[in-house]
């Protein structure tokens, strides 16, 4: 098995090794190959091929010390054809939500999805993806 050296917050890394004493893992590597698994398989989905589809995707963020609120904004002007609705909500003191209605093919949704993931200090991200086509008469 190759091995490969990655950089995060001492912090990330903490709560990665709670989890994996906490959940039976045998170390920090077996909890990192199941979340790339997970990450690399989320939108391999051959019933979502092809079709036309709806997503929601919330993320979360400290406003104060980060400059995620400028990034979301410059995705959803880049990705003004994908994206049908935006809100923007200020939550507790120091938080800010961001919530996009998109609309598109699983590609553009995945794509869109995984930008926002390479987004650094993003708190939360949260997706969903539904059909909005009909497909043998059932929505």
């Amino acid at each position: 098995m190759t091995v490969v050296s990655v950089s995060m917050p001492e912090e990330l890394l903490d709560r990665v090794d709670g989890f994996a004493d906490e959940n039976g893992y045998t170390g920090r590597s077996e909890v990192f190959r199941e979340a790339a698994r997970n990450l690399l398989t989320e939108f391999d989905d051959s019933q979502l091929e092809g079709r036309e589809l709806m997503g929601t995707v919330t993320v979360l963020f400290d406003f104060e010390s980060s400059d995620v609120e400028h990034e979301m904004m410059q995705l959803r002007h880049r990705h003004e054809e994908l994206v049908t609705s935006h809100v923007h909500s200020h939550v507790g003191d120091h938080y800010c939500m961001e919530l996009f209605i998109l609309e598109g093919t699983l590609k553009d949704i995945s794509t869109f999805v995984g930008k926002i993931r390479a987004t650094q200090d993003t708190l939360s991200l949260d997706y969903s993806v539904t059909p909005v086509d009909r497909i043998d008469g059932v929505v």
